[in-house]
């Protein structure tokens, strides 16, 4: 059972690290897939819930921003990892 373990523990790290390395390549499309994500939801619930949706938007290109810039053990560097406010809406 240990070796299942061991070899689960090493597919999971050789996954990560390709997340990673998509994560890092693709970041711009990734930002640009949440801006128009946000932009389609806030347009259906006719700005019911900009603020909320600008909360998420702000959270997810964090989390984006986090993954591309952690190191190879998935240690994030100092800071909080925010990335600034979203962009500009219409």
């Amino acid at each position: 059972m240990p070796d299942f373990l061991d070899k689960a523990k090493v597919l999971a790290k050789d996954l990560s690290g390709k997340a990673k390395v998509t994560v890092t390549e693709n970041s711009d499309k990734i930002d640009d897939g949440i801006a128009k994500a946000a932009v389609f939801v806030d347009g259906k619930t006719k700005g019911k819930y900009s603020d909320k949706i600008d909360t998420v938007q702000t959270k997810a290109r964090a989390a984006v921003e986090k993954i591309a810039t952690s190191d190879p053990d998935g240690d994030a560097p100092p800071g909080d990892g925010r990335s600034g406010p979203p962009p500009g809406r219409p």
